[in-house]
């Protein structure tokens, strides 16, 4: 699922690009930075932005306005979703895309639906990184890596705050932003098996908990925008070697990651990028 998003992005991004593809509800920037100066204001911009949405996130879930945060998804999800969908199934029916954005969004964030819930994060990402790509170049993008990974390692193995807000998101909230995969040891499957020959009145009430295996979003959007920004910037060839290396990197964790812990990905996938980013000015 992974990989199969840095595809996506790579195609949303490549169809923005174009001058003639403008971001749909009013998403679009009049002015894109040319300059070193510009892009490093932007740069700092995106910095507070992110800075303010964690305390913003942390304040209204300390005070449990759990509706605020819920809209708060919604919207977000609606706008990424009809980016994407503008973009690869309905180029010139905006408001198709706003329709399908809109029912999907209700029941990823309302209904909670597992399906929907992973067909939706495909395409969530790459609609964050059109909107992202054209704002960085690629002294940028490097350098908000490495802070998105220190903060990232800070976050999961000193302060527990990823841990809070991945809990808090699938406990409370009952959404969650990335993918998630819900797995079963041998004796839960039995229980499982058996809890089905009951009847339902009898199942009803009857719970089994299970592991879930999770990715958070920043882990999936932040290699499409740098994979974005390599595609404007040099060309395909050198956005395919970054998502390779991110692929890598992440695989490195999987292969590396215990069972039952929780580990910031960010430093594993940003040294992937970085490889592939290496490769890639080295071989082309």
């Amino acid at each position: 699922m992974f990989l199969l998003t840095q595809f996506i992005g790579l195609y949303v991004v490549n169809f923005y690009s174009a001058q003639e593809n403008k971001l749909p509800l009013g998403m679009d920037q009049s002015e894109v930075p040319h300059t070193t100066k510009e892009y490093y204001g932007v740069f700092s911009s995106i910095v507070v932005a992110f800075i303010f949405a964690i305390i913003l996130f942390f304040l209204l879930s300390r005070f449990h306005i759990s509706f605020v945060l819920k809209l708060w998804f919604f919207l977000v999800i609606v706008i990424a979703l009809t980016i994407s969908f503008k973009a690869i199934f309905l180029k010139n029916f905006l408001l198709y895309s706003l329709i399908f954005a809109l029912f999907f969004a209700f029941f990823k964030v309302y209904k909670n639906n597992f399906f929907i819930h992973n067909f939706t994060e495909l395409l969530i990402y790459p609609g964050i990184a059109a909107v992202f790509v054209p704002l960085l170049n690629i002294w940028t993008i490097i350098l908000l890596l490495i802070l998105i990974s220190l903060y990232d390692m800070w976050a999961v193995w000193h302060s527990g705050i990823m841990q809070k807000m991945a809990k808090y998101q699938m406990n409370t909230l009952k959404i969650f932003s990335g993918f998630f995969l819900p797995y079963a040891s041998k004796k839960q499957k039995a229980k499982i098996k058996a809890l089905r020959t009951l009847s339902p009145s009898k199942r009803k009430n009857k719970k089994i908990k299970v592991q879930v295996a999770i990715l958070g979003g920043g882990d999936v959007v932040f290699p499409i925008i740098t994979a974005g920004v390599m595609l404007v910037s040099f060309g395909l060839s050198y956005a395919l070697f970054v998502t390779a290396g991110a692929t890598l990197g992440l695989a490195g964790l999987f292969f590396l990651a215990e069972k039952k812990k929780f580990y910031p990905a960010m430093p594993f996938i940003t040294a992937g990028i970085f490889l592939g980013m290496l490769l890639s000015w080295l071989i082309l």
